[in-house]
């Protein structure tokens, strides 16, 4: 029988284990498994996250009617009513929503969600116009607690941002 080893033995041993770069037998592979089945469940989560956002849905029956006012356009006649409720939240270098509506082509774009916000030719399927409107909960334009501040437009000023869209948005 082998006597265990000394004090002054131990200690060069437990020097070359701890300085030792080799990890246990199997350690990157099992790491490398864990950490791609973290990936592929957290990309699991997200896409289904992604599927449970809810586009948002109205009845255009309950728009207000398109004006009858034909030949408008986007400088003279839509944009000083956009100025007046709508500007100052979606302009500048930081707009709500990434939604810019200082110009034609950034308004009819959309922000954040991806959509567009205005399909030219088509008003009743226009985000923006429903949310004008207040017929998408929690997506009032301008929001419901700041109304004091930017006023809400009025039927009339919405049938002529319908009337504008259904004439091509331009």
């Amino acid at each position: 029988m082998t006597p265990p080893p000394g004090l002054a033995e131990m200690q060069p041993m437990k020097n070359e284990m701890m300085n030792s770069p080799r990890r246990p037998h199997g350690f990157g592979k099992r790491l490398t498994t864990v950490v791609a089945t973290a990936l592929c469940f957290f990309a699991v989560v997200l896409i289904a996250a992604e599927k449970e956002k809810k586009k948002a849905e109205w009845e255009p029956a309950k728009l207000p009617p398109a004006s009858d006012k034909k030949g408008l356009a986007y400088e003279r006649d839509i944009k000083p009513i956009l100025e007046k409720s709508c500007v100052k939240c979606h302009s500048g270098e930081k707009p709500k929503s990434k939604y810019r509506i200082d110009s034609l082509a950034s308004a009819i774009k959309g922000g954040e969600s991806g959509d567009a916000a205005i399909l030219p030719g088509n008003s009743a399927k226009s985000p923006m116009v429903a949310y004008m409107a207040d017929l998408v909960e929690d997506m009032e334009m301008p929001p419901t607690d700041k109304r004091d501040k930017y006023p809400a437009l009025t039927k009339e000023q919405i049938g002529l941002i319908r009337a504008w869209i259904d004439q091509g948005a331009k």
